[in-house]
């Protein structure tokens, strides 16, 4: 399969190619890929502009409508999935059948949209709680809170774009979209599909995109209505000072920990936490980066995980067999790497790998690791797993806590009493028991807390943020 030379932009749902500025790289080879438009400052004001004009028609579109749109890009995922997930591979350098499954989420995320596009339902309210309110009822819908921006990021450019463009179709709100410049693609052929769609109302979509500095109208803009932003913590919270009296939907950063009980099934355990840890070379914001290991089964847990990382095969995203891709960029596999080199000098175990040539880091694992080192308390965001050892549940829970972090959280176990507990005291946005942190369903609430964000993806739940709430209150004369 090969891929076109250039790719457009798309402003007010058309094509346009103002430029080829931004050259997008094959993240295995290093060589340019392809070349895409780049959004200059005014081209984004001219976007908002349509998408401000378009907020009225987006709302009117019946239900049935944007259901249609929905199941209509449906249908063309599932016709050009083969080419989507060889987008993926190249742009995101993510292993063939990785893209896949991602190509397969995104098709989900939008069948679940098409089926939540039918289902914006209101409530009928009692109002007569008192003596004065005798002869009042009320009930209240939601509408559309109007033009929205959204950032998306390049670990999963197909299915977090969806998530924010599928919502917005569902509810009816038009939108603009930067995403990640490192891996456009994904959302520019949404924007191809999304522009064979007649009934969208010139300005329902804008696909853009742009260099961060010449981005700022996507935050501050007066006209936007809602920020969804998905990215690193950092980036998010300074985007939420900036972004004035819009809503502000962050879905951020992570070092995600999962627990291992003396009761688990370790054969599953191991499977999962391999998969966990470093699937697409462990950049997700809920992969497992803390394993904490009941001290009576330690040793043994240790001893065989560290033997499957070392049979793990690196290499071209392309090959099947390729279990660990290339990182996003050489910068960033070189600042993972000095992270683990300097747990190790601080007194770390480096169990298995650790090695880095370029933008490929192998997969790490450590022990001994001291509390306070980069790769346990930041977001390693790349193929690393620190283990630790506890006696108690309650130390568990107190070590999976003890993060600036709260995004989502993994339970090995079969007591139901220790599940319940951990859902009482866990700080966390998620709790998956018998799986890994990193699993996650397109229909569920997803999102975080603490440094980790603000608001919750899942197609239902960022309809709720792209969404206010109009009340009617009727007095019976």
């Amino acid at each position: 399969m090969k891929l076109k030379d250039v790719y457009p932009l798309y402003l007010n749902n058309k094509a346009v190619q103002p430029n080829t500025d931004l050259e997008v790289i094959d993240k295995y080879t290093g060589e340019v890929a392809f070349r895409t438009a780049l959004a200059t400052p005014d081209v984004i004001d001219e976007a908002i502009a349509g998408a401000v004009r378009a907020a009225e028609p987006m709302a009117r579109l019946a239900s049935f409508e944007k259901r249609d749109v929905l199941n209509h890009c449906v249908a063309r995922f599932q016709e050009r999935a083969d080419e989507l997930a060889y987008a993926l591979c190249v742009e995101a350098g993510k292993p063939i059948a990785d893209s896949e499954g991602e190509v397969s989420r995104l098709i989900d995320t939008f069948r679940i949209a098409a089926e939540e596009a039918v289902r914006n339902y209101g409530e009928i309210q009692p109002l007569d709680i008192s003596a004065r309110a005798k002869g009042y009822m009320g009930m209240w819908k939601r509408v559309p809170i109007g033009p929205c921006s959204f950032i998306s990021p390049f670990n999963f450019p197909l299915n977090l774009a969806a998530h924010k463009i599928a919502p917005a179709i569902a509810i009816g709100c038009p939108f603009v979209m930067k995403p990640a410049s490192m891996t456009p693609l994904g959302a520019i052929i949404m924007g191809e599909v999304l522009a064979e769609c007649d009934i969208l109302p010139e300005g329902a979509f804008s696909i853009l995109p742009a260099s961060r500095d010449g981005a700022d109208l996507f935050t501050t803009d007066e006209r936007l209505k809602l920020l969804s932003f998905t990215g690193s913590p950092g980036v998010g919270w300074d985007l939420k000072a900036k972004a004035g009296k819009k809503k502000v939907v962050l879905e951020l950063g992570g070092n995600a920990a999962v627990v291992v009980d003396k009761d688990a099934d370790l054969d599953h355990a191991l499977a999962r936490i391999i998969f966990g840890g470093y699937y697409q070379s462990g950049q997700s914001c809920i992969h497992v980066q803390r394993v904490i290991i009941h001290e009576d089964i330690y040793e043994t847990f240790r001893d065989r995980l560290t033997a499957k990382v070392k049979t793990l095969k690196s290499g071209d995203p392309k090959l099947r067999d390729t279990f660990i891709g290339p990182m996003i960029s050489a910068k960033e596999a070189a600042r993972l790497k000095g992270w683990i080199d300097a747990a190790v000098a601080a007194g770390a175990t480096l169990l298995a790998g650790g090695g880095c040539a370029g933008n490929m880091l192998e997969a790490a694992l450590l022990e001994n690791v001291p509390a306070d080192a980069d790769v346990v308390v930041e977001e390693a965001f790349g193929p690393v797993v620190v283990l630790s050892k506890f006696s108690k549940w309650e130390e568990a829970l107190a070590e999976v806590n003890d993060s600036k972090f709260g995004l989502q959280a993994g339970l090995f176990t079969s007591d139901l009493h220790k599940v319940l507990e951990a859902w009482d005291h866990l700080d966390v946005g998620g709790i998956v028991v018998n799986d890994v942190s990193s699993y996650r369903v397109d229909n569920m609430p997803y999102g975080g807390v603490k440094d980790s964000g603000l608001g919750r993806e899942g197609v239902r739940f960022a309809i709720e943020d792209m969404s206010e709430i109009r009340n009617l209150v009727i007095r019976r004369i």
